[in-house]
């Protein structure tokens, strides 16, 4: 169960990466724009993921 959790850690960070190492200067225009939006877009957004990602091993367990 270990072995899962730390490869699906891995893939994140795989995915995350993407997007700095192909366009960095997309993402610092992406960071700049996401600095002025408030904190409860923020939170909406996290809350949508994570009910996703329940969503998404739900169906796959």
């Amino acid at each position: 169960m270990l072995d899962e959790i730390l490869r699906a850690f891995a893939l994140l960070l795989v995915i995350e990466g993407v997007l700095p190492f192909l366009s960095p200067g997309r993402m610092k225009l992406i960071l700049r724009q996401l600095e002025v939006m408030p904190e409860r877009v923020f939170r909406v957004a996290g809350f949508i993921s994570m009910m996703c990602g329940l969503g998404l091993l739900y169906v796959l367990g």
